[in-house]
């Protein structure tokens, strides 16, 4: 329920949010209307650039605000005649650039409440995870400066295993000579997998007597069977699923510094994109306490689905309770190509993370399996995602969709295909037929490029997350970061959308590039229909909630490889500051 707060407490209130360099600054003076409208509003924003997103007015000279919904968008005189009154607060812009807030289409929210408290090893330049020397003395300068104690395990994230120099990787024993006496888990970049020392693999019960369940993987140390730290997908299941539960003050502090992250990036609406039980079970207690400044939408996963159904009935899915929903069901069908999981139809030109042979992957279950799981989820009404990066995957998708939806192949289920990354043309087709909505990665053209061309060869590394075809076929895709796989940053994935071009400066399927304006819509209006909210979000127009960005440029006007470095200055949620640059 929103609090009636009254004008002039709203008005000093954005006052002093905006107050500082490089920051819209509200008016110096606030002269008095000719003539009192009769619908005065709290805030009007002018004197910059106003992209709406709306393709029947796509931009304006001001925006009103009031009650947390856009009051008004048009021409600054009509704007102000109407709804500037003695209270309402002026935002004069100051040249930059305001326009719907961004719509996270997928991450995974829950890992942002804990990665403060973890060692980031992302490669560069998002992190210093350059080489094994130098992922051990990152882990090791952060334990020193928290003074990690003697058996307390140490966490990190963003292995990327793609640009180990000279094939050299980080395996058990590097750590065990850095951390004897602490278990240590580094997740892969992917979150499909983590590489741990031997008191971590004796923490999650992993040694060499542990089968490699199907679908999954366990490297060996060469000429034995014992397990040299790297384990991923299904065999990864059961140590992601025995993470410390978090107490109940650290959910609130990991909620509140989770939310001020994906604001510092521009977005109001997160997505959750594993759901388990215990999961959905902190997020609800941390709405209840009122710690959620953005609006969350959980997935829960199709393992957790009936235990979830026992506590959240499904009449109440789709709705937000204290900014918190869940949108759907999340289904997994294959891993990640860049470490070597996901499922193809064509062997990879480099085996498989183990040393396979002829290695192409595997579905994370047997056809049959997603078959009924899907026919489950249809029959419960509810939004899907799936999990799939490999063509293989891919087809099992769309077989599976053809056994659910039999009889009615082309209704609107509203099916998202998370990552789709390598898409074969026919399949956008049937995407097209089935109304699959595509939600591509177009960061891997920049982070793992040059892996997926020496994986996959060129040809196809060329055409992963093919937006502009799917977008000439009709579809409205969405595109998405999958943090923490990759940093939040919307206007790195906006470059990245734009521009196609790899850590190694390699244009990657040139062809495939969109215009800024579409690769926007990609991350507002066309994930707000992704969650089936186009009605409240995802573009300026009266009516819709107050979900707004100030930016430091004009995305649609500065020179395309100039996108990345354009700044979020100001994010509001329902008219109401929440982040503010420094």
């Amino acid at each position: 329920m929103m609090l009636t707060i009254p004008r002039l407490l709203v008005a000093v209130a954005a006052a002093a949010a905006l107050a500082g360099c490089g920051t819209p600054q509200p008016r110096a003076s606030m002269p008095q209307a000719s003539a009192a409208p009769t619908d005065p509003a709290e805030t009007i924003y002018l004197g910059g650039d106003i992209v709406t997103i709306n393709d029947r007015q796509p931009s304006a000279e001001a925006l009103a605000v009031k009650g947390g919904k856009i009051l008004a968008v048009g021409a600054r005189a009509d704007v102000e005649k109407a709804h500037k009154g003695a209270r309402t607060q002026v935002v004069d812009l100051g040249g930059k650039t305001l326009m719907p807030s961004f719509i996270d289409a997928h991450s995974h929210y829950i890992n942002a409440l804990s990665v403060a408290n973890q060692a980031k090893l992302y490669a560069p330049p998002a992190g210093p995870g350059k080489d094994v020397p130098s992922i051990v003395a990152e882990l090791q300068r952060f334990a020193a400066a928290r003074q990690l104690p003697k058996g307390e395990m140490l966490l990190a994230y963003g292995y990327d295993d793609t640009v180990m120099p000279n094939g050299r990787l980080l395996n058990r024993d590097d750590l065990d000579r850095a951390f004897p006496d602490n278990p240590v888990r580094v997740d892969h970049v992917s979150m499909h997998g983590a590489v741990l020392n031997s008191l971590a693999l004796k923490y999650y019960g992993i040694d060499a007597q542990t089968q490699t369940p199907a679908g999954g993987v366990i490297v060996r140390k060469p000429g034995t069977n014992e397990p040299y730290g790297l384990i991923m997908e299904t065999a990864f299941l059961p140590v992601f699923e025995k993470t410390q539960p978090l107490t109940p003050q650290q959910e609130i502090e990991g909620t509140k510094a989770a939310h001020r992250m994906y604001a510092e990036a521009g977005i109001t609406t997160a997505h959750e994109g594993v759901t388990h039980l215990a999961t959905l079970q902190t997020l609800e207690r941390a709405a209840a306490a009122g710690a959620h400044s953005i609006d969350v939408v959980a997935y829960p996963f199709i393992t957790d689905v009936e235990k979830i159904l026992g506590q959240f009935p499904v009449a109440d899915w789709g709705k937000y309770h204290q900014r918190l929903k869940i949108g759907g069901v999340k289904i997994t069908i294959d891993g990640s190509p860049q470490g070597r999981t996901a499922a193809f139809t064509t062997p990879y030109l480099t085996g498989g993370p183990g040393g396979e042979k002829n290695w192409k992957g595997e579905l994370a279950a047997s056809q049959e399996v997603i078959n009924q799981a899907l026919k489950r989820v249809y029959g419960l009404g509810v939004p899907v995602t799936f999990h799939v990066n490999g063509d293989a995957a891919i087809d099992s998708l769309l077989q599976a969709h053809a056994f659910a939806a039999a009889g009615d192949l082309s209704k609107d289920r509203n099916v998202t295909a998370i990552h789709a990354q390598f898409t074969r043309k026919d399949q956008i087709a049937l995407f097209v037929k089935y109304k699959i909505r595509p939600s591509f990665y177009t960061l891997h053209t920049y982070y793992f490029a040059e892996a997926h061309i020496k994986n996959r060869g060129k040809e196809q590394a060329m055409y992963m997350s093919p937006m502009r075809d799917a977008i000439d076929a009709g579809l409205r895709p969405t595109n998405h970061t999958d943090a923490v796989v990759a940093p939040l940053d919307q206007m790195f994935m906006l470059w990245s959308a734009t521009n196609r071009v790899s850590r190694a400066g390699v244009e990657i399927g040139p062809e495939q590039r969109v215009t800024p304006l579409e690769g926007l819509k990609a991350m507002t209006l066309w994930a707000a229909e992704q969650y089936g909210e186009q009605a409240s979000k995802g573009s300026l127009e009266t009516g819709k909630l107050a979900d707004l960005v100030i930016l430091d440029k004009n995305p649609l006007k500065v020179d395309k490889m100039a996108i990345k470095d354009i700044k979020v200055l100001q994010t509001i949620k329902e008219g109401k500051s929440i982040y503010t640059a420094p």
